[in-house]
């Protein structure tokens, strides 16, 4: 295949669901750690194996074949809005060589999370049936800025090109997902909000503040004359990290 084409391929719904069903069940047999759609545990070396799965089904081995650049898989658990990442460099090396690596990041806890809120879980346009099928949902929407990465250094799921690439290739509708995040979660699991009004002891001393932001605990922020930071009324706070345990 010719490096251009690739993003000129072109499947049926009907292909497509045939495609990715056929790598699901490859890849369980030949992962590790994931056996059934459940996904609890996972490895580097499982989106590798993903990433071949797909290259064979999808893309004809363009990359196996063709592809001499090079691309690293990580999973992270500190990614709290985009449950993907794929990043390009480029650098000079002497004589002018370019070198330009690749890398595909997944976060991976929008997946092990997956369960905790009873809701669709809509992926690119796409009602998803458990967190593996999720997890490839996510990962072709990824492999889609790897190619534009690779055939005009750049890319944008916000624009057309990119857009049309993923609905001809994968049949994604859309380029957002709606997995459940940390803040939905907590807000079920303890009813806060960001925003809300809330207390908390430290030191038997008693502090009034509103939720700024949730993360595995949550920010709070509260007045004080000596804080360094400022809204547009001109009021200071100072900043606290509380567990939801504490928080009343």
């Amino acid at each position: 295949m010719i490096g251009q084409n690739i993003k000129d391929l072109k499947y049926s719904e009907q292909e497509i669901v045939k495609k990715r069903n056929a790598i699901r069940n490859k890849f369980m047999l030949k992962s590790e750690n994931v056996s059934t759609g459940n996904i609890k545990c996972m490895s580097n070396q499982d989106i590798k194996i993903l990433f071949d799965l797909y290259d064979e089904e999808f893309f004809k081995s363009y990359f196996r074949d063709n592809f001499k650049e090079s691309i690293t898989f990580s999973l992270s658990t500190r990614m709290t809005t985009a449950a993907g990442k794929t990043m390009y460099s480029r650098k000079i090396k002497l004589l002018e060589e370019i070198e330009k690596t690749y890398e595909i990041r997944m976060g991976i806890k929008f997946f092990f999370q997956y369960y905790k809120v009873e809701r669709d879980k809509i992926v690119s346009g796409i009602n998803t049936k458990d967190s593996l099928e999720a997890f490839q949902i996510v990962f072709e929407h990824e492999l889609c800025h790897l190619i534009e990465f690779h055939l005009y250094s750049e890319s944008s799921c916000k624009k057309r090109r990119f857009k049309t690439m993923v609905n001809d290739i994968f049949a994604h509708t859309e380029v957002h997902h709606q997995l459940p995040s940390q803040k939905e979660i907590i807000s079920l699991d303890y009813g806060f909000k960001i925003g809300q009004n809330v207390c908390f002891a430290r030191e038997n001393k008693k502090y009034s503040g509103f939720i700024y932001k949730i993360n595995k605990r949550a920010t709070v922020m509260v007045k004080d004359k000596k804080g360094t930071y400022k809204d547009g009324e001109g009021n200071t706070y100072s900043k606290w990290y509380v567990n939801f345990e504490q928080l009343v």
